[in-house]
Order: structure tokens, then C-alpha cells, then sequence
């Protein structure tokens, strides 16, 4: 659980800083533009060319430090999403005695949250890898999810939060055996 929280809190921090560069860039590219817009009385007559050659200076200054930082979270990212191609699980599809052993194990009704943390409780017609294959999550029982269509479809390849993963072990508690494991969630090793 540790592991899929620290990855879920990375991407949140990646997907803010980003957010955050790309506000910082265009206020930037605003300002400059705003300062070169403004009237300057100087000795002569300014030619266009010098104008359009001071704004776009001022716009280059301006967005150089943003911009290296966003080049240097989109570099970031691509590492990120380099290594979750490498750790894919060579298997996509779970095996016919995964989904019948997870489809019992959630007797046939859906495992995922419905709203305010309760159960869907749909039947179940899909398994759902609960950390996603193409983020490098593995093909195994542990990772199956017994989900409906809707909520399947809601999820998409979206990486759990921690607090998602505590309330589906919570909520497993309710109808799985006590000897039962309750864990959800496994990520492929890189290779």
C-alpha cells in the first residue's frame, strides 16, 4: 500500500507543478506583453521592426525560466511513462481461473465505490486490474477488481488514490472470509 500511494502522490505533485508552470508561463507571456504594449516616449520615431524586435525580447526573457522548468517536468513525465511501459505485466488479459476465483471471491457483484465509499454492488461483468496494466500494474488475483461496465468504464486507467485502496480493503472486510487476504493492488517490478 505504501508503494501505490507514494506513485498516486507523485503524479498528483507532477500534474500540479505542471499546472502551476504552465499558469506562471502565461502570466508571463501576458506581462510581457502588457509592459511592451505600454506607450514609451523616446528621442524619435520608432520603426515597426524595432518595435516587434523589443516585444519579442521581452517575451523571450520573459518565458525562459518557466519554460525550462516545463521542459524539465515534461522530461519528468516521459521517465515516468517510459518506466510503466518497461513494467508491464507481458499478460494483459486474466487467465478464465483468475476471473472465476475473482468474481467469486466478490460474489459476482461489483467491488468498486459507488459514492461516499460504499460499495457499487452492480453485477459484476468485467475484471478490473485495480492499478492499472498500462501504469504497471500486474495480471494477478491480487490486482483483480470484479467490476460493472459503468464503473469500469468511470475508472478508465485512472491510478488509485490511497484513501480508494484503504476503503476497498475496508469494504472487502464486509464480505470475505477473516483468513481471507484483503490487500488490493500489486505493480509489476521493473525488469
Amino acid at each position: 500500500m505504501q508503494e501505490l500511494g507514494r506513485i498516486y502522490w507523485t503524479r498528483q505533485g507532477l500534474r500540479l507543478a505542471y499546472s502551476a508552470v504552465l499558469i506562471w508561463l502565461a502570466v508571463a507571456v501576458m506581462s510581457a506583453l502588457m509592459a511592451k504594449a505600454t506607450p514609451t516616449a523616446g528621442p524619435g520615431p520608432a520603426s515597426a521592426a524595432g518595435v516587434l524586435r523589443g516585444l519579442f525580447d521581452g517575451v523571450v526573457a520573459a518565458v525562459t525560466v518557466p519554460g525550462v522548468a516545463a521542459v524539465v517536468l515534461g522530461i519528468a513525465a516521459a521517465v515516468m511513462t517510459s518506466r510503466d511501459v518497461r513494467r508491464r505485466d507481458p499478460v494483459r488479459r486474466f487467465t478464465r481461473q483468475q476471473r472465476r476465483e475473482g468474481m467469486a471471491r466478490a460474489n459476482g457483484l461489483c467491488e468498486l465505490e459507488a459514492g461516499l465509499g460504499r460499495r457499487c454492488g452492480r453485477p459484476a461483468e468485467h475484471g478490473d486490474h485495480f492499478y492499472p496494466w498500462s501504469k504497471g500494474g500486474s495480471t494477478s488475483l491480487q490486482n483483480f477488481v470484479a467490476a460493472c461496465a459503468r464503473c469500469n468504464r468511470a475508472k478508465r486507467a485512472r491510478i488509485p488514490s490511497p484513501g480508494q485502496q484503504r476503503r476497498m480493503e475496508r469494504r472487502r472486510r464486509d464480505y470475505l472470509p477473516p483468513s481471507a487476504s484483503v490487500s488490493v493492488g500489486e505493480r509489476q517490478p521493473l525488469p
